[in-house]
C-alpha cells in the first residue's frame, strides 16, 4: 500500500531572509515526520520531500502561507516507504547552480509548453531538442531526438552550447529536465545569449509522465530521480535500482558511499535534491 507522498518543487522567488527561513523550515517538516532536501538561496526554493500524505501537505500549506511562494507548484508520486533518511534545508547561491552571473528566471525566461503541447513541438523537424541534464540521468531515459550535452554537472551546460554546432542550424530550442528547473534557468541563458526562440517544457519529465498516457508518449525509458527510488517507470511507479544502465554505474554502485556522493552532487555541482542512496 502507498502511504507516502513524495512532492517534487521548485520556484524562482526572490528570498531576501532565506537565511532565517531554514531552521523553521526544518523544524516543521521534522514535527511531521517529512523528510527530504530543500535548497534555500536569494533566486527561490528547490527540492522533494517525502512523507505521510498529512504531513506533506501540510508542509507543503506552510510554504504557501509566504506570500512570495503563494504560487509554487509541485508534482506527486507515491511510495510504501520513506526515499529519505533524513531531513536536510540547505543555504546555497543558488538553488540549481549554473555559475554564471546575471542569470535570472525572475526577470527572463523561455516560453513555457504544456505537456500536451510536447509531442508535437519536438517533432517539428525546425526544432532542436535539448536534453539539459547529465550523462548519467540521460542514460536511464530521454525524448526522441534529444541531444545529450553529456554533462557531468549543470555548470558545464553553457560550455556545450557555444560549441554545439547543431544549435546554428535550426531556429527553435526546446529544453527540458526532471522537474523543470534546470531547463528553466538555460533558458533563461540562452535568451541572453542571443537565442531567440526558446521553449522549456512546463513542470519538467515529471509533470509529462503524469499527464501524457504511455501510448501516445514520445518518452523512452525511465526517469532518474535523486532519492532511494533511483528512477520512477512511466507511471511514476519507483523502480528501487532494479535496473541500473552502465553510464550510471560510477553514481550509483553498491560500494558508493550515498550519504557522501549526495553532499558532493549538491554542494559542488547541480545544488540538487540529494542521491541517498540506490541499491538495498
Amino acid at each position: 500500500m502507498n502511504e507516502f507522498l513524495v512532492a517534487a518543487l521548485y520556484m524562482f522567488t526572490p528570498l531576501d531572509d532565506f537565511e532565517a527561513i531554514r531552521s523553521p523550515l526544518k523544524a516543521y517538516c521534522e514535527e511531521r515526520d517529512v523528510r527530504g532536501s530543500l535548497l534555500l538561496a536569494g533566486e527561490g526554493i528547490n527540492g522533494t520531500i517525502c512523507g505521510p500524505e498529512a504531513g506533506v501537505r501540510e508542509v507543503l500549506a506552510h510554504l504557501r502561507s509566504d506570500p512570495r511562494l503563494a504560487g509554487l507548484n509541485h508534482k506527486e508520486a507515491w511510495t510504501h516507504r520513506h526515499v529519505f533518511k533524513r531531513m536536510k534545508v540547505r543555504l546555497k547561491q543558488e538553488i540549481v547552480r549554473l555559475a554564471v552571473d546575471g542569470i535570472d528566471p525572475n526577470e527572463i525566461v523561455g516560453e513555457y509548453v504544456k505537456p500536451e503541447d510536447w509531442n508535437a513541438l519536438i517533432s517539428d523537424p525546425d526544432v532542436v531538442v535539448i536534453d539539459t541534464r547529465n550523462d548519467y540521468e540521460f542514460a536511464f531515459g530521454t525524448f526522441e531526438r534529444a541531444l545529450n550535452p553529456k554533462t557531468q554537472s549543470f555548470r558545464e551546460f553553457p560550455a556545450w552550447v557555444d560549441r554545439e554546432d547543431e544549435l546554428q542550424k535550426k531556429p527553435k530550442v526546446a529544453m527540458f529536465c526532471t522537474g523543470g528547473i534546470r531547463c528553466e534557468k538555460a533558458t533563461a541563458w540562452m535568451l541572453k545569449n542571443g537565442f531567440e526562440e526558446v521553449y522549456h517544457l512546463e513542470g519538467g519529465i515529471l509533470n509529462y509522465l503524469e499527464k501524457v498516457p504511455e501510448a501516445d508518449s514520445l518518452w523512452k525509458g525511465e526517469c532518474f530521480v535523486f532519492d532511494d527510488r533511483v528512477s520512477v517507470d512511466h507511471q511514476l511507479q519507483p523502480r528501487w535500482g532494479e535496473w541500473i544502465p552502465e553510464e550510471a554505474r560510477h553514481i550509483i554502485n553498491e560500494d558508493t558511499d550515498y550519504e557522501k556522493s549526495a553532499r558532493a552532487e549538491a554542494d559542488d555541482e547541480e545544488g540538487e535534491q540529494q542521491i541517498v542512496r540506490a541499491v538495498s
